[in-house]
């Protein structure tokens, strides 16, 4: 069972998510929470395996969640909520270790399997919300490795730029969903990233894909 802790301060939107996560099998509220400060007093208590972190609240936000969580001995994996996809608040989210990032519009399908995945360790790449992300820490001064990526694992980033999944992936390049999985493991550990949300940002800051491509990929099935 995937234990999960809400973190919002808008009412509606915590009601909301809970509604659709209680429909879901393997999958139960733990509890929610209106700020910061209590959802970390409360962690020892609820153990949650996942939280769904707003980064804007008053009092202490989501990125003061993020900055303290290394600190504390309840592994929870994050993903953090915004509710404009411009806000600079996410961008230092990327860098604090938050597995997913998406917005408050976000389908709720997605959402869901945002929650599934985090629960495993891994994040789910949102292309509007990556596509601004890359825009705004484009020109960091990283040197540019993709010579060592081999011709199909650039294929295999191509797609972590468009937000895709394994199973997407292995579909469309007519690979194994395993083939798949070793492929993006390579990928990471070439270009020393942290999971396939940081791969790609990178696809995107490297121009693979392109910025109005990947925001209209926000709107796709």
């Amino acid at each position: 069972m995937i234990r999960v802790l809400i973190v919002d301060d808008h009412e509606v939107v915590r009601q909301g998510l809970r509604f659709v996560l209680d429909q879901e099998d393997g999958i139960e509220v733990a509890g929610e929470f209106a700020d910061g400060a209590r959802a970390l007093a409360a962690l020892p208590a609820l153990r949650p395996d996942v939280m769904l972190l707003d980064m804007v609240m008053p009092g202490m936000d989501g990125l003061e969640v993020l900055r303290r969580l290394p600190g504390l001995r309840e592994p929870v994996a994050v993903i953090a909520l915004t509710s404009f996809m411009e806000d600079e608040r996410v961008v230092e989210a990327v860098r604090l270790g938050a597995l997913s990032y998406l917005s408050k519009t976000t389908d709720v399908d997605r959402v869901v399997e945002a929650v599934r995945r985090a629960a495993a360790g891994q994040g789910l790449l949102e292309p509007g919300v990556a596509a601004l992300l890359a825009e705004r820490v484009r020109g960091g001064g990283r040197r540019d490795p993709l010579a060592s990526l081999t011709p199909r694992e650039r294929e295999v980033l191509v797609e972590l730029a468009r937000g895709r999944s394994n199973g997407e992936i292995a579909r469309t390049l007519s690979l194994s969903r395993e083939t798949v999985k070793t492929h993006v493991s390579s990928i990471l550990a070439k270009l020393g990233l942290a999971d396939r949300v940081q791969a790609a940002i990178f696809g995107l800051q490297q121009g693979l894909v392109p910025l109005d491509e990947a925001l209209s990929e926000t709107n796709g099935p």
